[in-house]
């Protein structure tokens, strides 16, 4: 964990005291991503937090990994089932701004993920596990939209929507 908050205390400084022109999306530039899950997989009211890292192989294409966490609860009055989705991915973005906006500060994307998703459960009787209960442990696909929009040259907002570890993501970008 302490690796991890290093990890985005420096990315924060570096963003802060950057010099880099806003520019929309382009070959070399590394983006890093941390934030929110809103809505849970298979229809669940979940939340939880996720991150992803993409780097720029082309002026409108980047690949890179996510890592998300999503939980949530059904039942009520002491009988409550608990779902967990731990997903790790590939990912890659096809950054389509430049084709018709004209400001620099935004950036417009969508793409595909292909990775393993960890389910597991528990119920109200403290039975549970890590094993197929119909929302299995998998193979996992999504697909995403979504839009940065950076206030700071390296600095920014995104939020993603579609069918990924969950349908609606959002919080604060860095580019490198």
């Amino acid at each position: 964990m302490k690796k991890i908050l290093f990890s985005f205390f420096v990315a924060a400084i570096l963003g802060v005291t950057s010099e880099k022109a806003f520019a929309q999306f382009e070959k070399g530039d590394k983006l890093l991503n941390a934030g929110i899950n809103l809505g849970g997989t298979y229809g669940g009211g979940g939340v939880g937090v996720g991150a992803s890292f993409e780097s720029g192989v082309h002026d409108f294409i980047s690949v890179g990994a996510q890592a998300d966490f999503i939980t949530w609860n059904y039942g009520t009055f002491g009988y409550k089932w608990r779902y967990n989705f731990f997903t790790v991915a590939a990912r890659g973005s096809y950054h389509f701004g430049k084709h018709f906006l004209t400001m620099d500060n935004l950036d417009l994307y969508a793409g595909p993920a292909l990775g393993y998703r960890i389910s597991s459960y528990s119920t109200p009787d403290g039975y549970g596990g890590v094993y197929n209960d119909g929302y299995g442990s998998g193979v996992f696909f999504g697909a995403f939209a979504g839009a940065r929009y950076y206030f700071k040259p390296t600095m920014g907002v995104f939020a993603e929507v579609g069918y990924n570890a969950s349908p609606l993501k959002a919080g604060i970008t860095f580019k490198f």
